[in-house]
């Protein structure tokens, strides 16, 4: 054997293993990278059938109240539209000159909301006094304003009707979500303690789970906050009209009551 041969030997014999080993690291790397779970599918879909069976039914609960938010939200919007236009036929009526009796005989052969029930209950009351041949002033005044007080209180109240719901679906959907999440996260993390792994591709897919619920939550209460502000300051506005009218409508009535007597 040469010197050369020798030197090639030894140069083999020290490096052979450190070359191996440089060789073989990349091949476990791949292999270390390869532990990973692949993140699933992180759909709404998917994310609501992989969820916990309680933030599931946080879920529906919430997709539920949502619902008939939308519903309560679409009605009120009808209603207050409908409100709004029948006082505005109402009042060009009552203000064209038009006999409050042919007015009052045209309106009491049908159900009347609004301005017209206002009118109606107050006319109603003025004819039966009349009727009975009761004609004290103070007392038939006063019956005439509770019979108004009355009508106005009820109208109001149908005005505002099922609007506690979204101002309590509002108020509590962020919290009914924020429950879900946390118990969402409480069972990730127990599935985490279980599996022994912290990637974040196996972590992920349980916190996207619980911040759903959260995600619904608020999709469920901005929509109720918003309408219910909205719409008390309508049924505000609407109850307003009506405070307005009864109180011309009783200075027309003090007035023919003062012509009579």
């Amino acid at each position: 054997m040469t010197a050369a041969d020798l030197l090639q030997t030894v140069y083999a014999e020290i490096l052979g293993p450190a070359t191996a080993y440089a060789q073989a690291a990349p091949t476990e790397a791949v292999e270390t990278a390869g532990l990973a779970e692949p993140a699933g599918n992180l759909s709404l879909v998917s994310l609501f059938m992989q969820a916990h069976v309680v933030v599931k039914m946080v879920m529906l609960g919430l997709i539920g109240a949502s619902i008939w938010c939308w519903a309560i939200i679409v009605d009120k919007v009808i209603t207050y539209s409908r409100a709004r236009r029948a006082m505005d036929r109402f009042e060009k009526v009552f203000w064209s000159g038009q006999s409050l009796e042919d007015l009052y005989r045209s309106l009491t052969s049908r159900p009347n909301q609004g301005l017209a029930a206002v009118f109606v209950a107050a006319m109603r009351e003025w004819k039966r006094s009349h009727e009975a041949g009761r004609t004290s002033f103070l007392g038939l005044t006063d019956r005439i304003t509770k019979v108004i007080d009355v009508t106005i209180a009820r109208e109001t109240e149908r005005l505002e009707a099922r609007l506690i719901v979204l101002a309590t679906v509002g108020s509590a959907g962020p919290f009914i979500g924020l429950f879900g999440t946390v118990w969402g996260i409480m069972s990730s993390f127990q599935a985490i303690a279980a599996s022994k792994n912290t990637n974040l591709a196996v972590v992920a897919p349980g916190i996207a789970e619980a911040l759903l619920a959260t995600a619904m939550g608020l999709a469920a209460a901005i929509p109720a906050v918003l309408a219910y502000n909205k719409f008390t300051a309508d049924a505000g506005k609407l109850a307003s009209r009506m405070d307005g009218f009864a109180d011309e409508f009783s200075a027309i009535l003090s007035r023919q009551i003062d012509d009579r007597s």
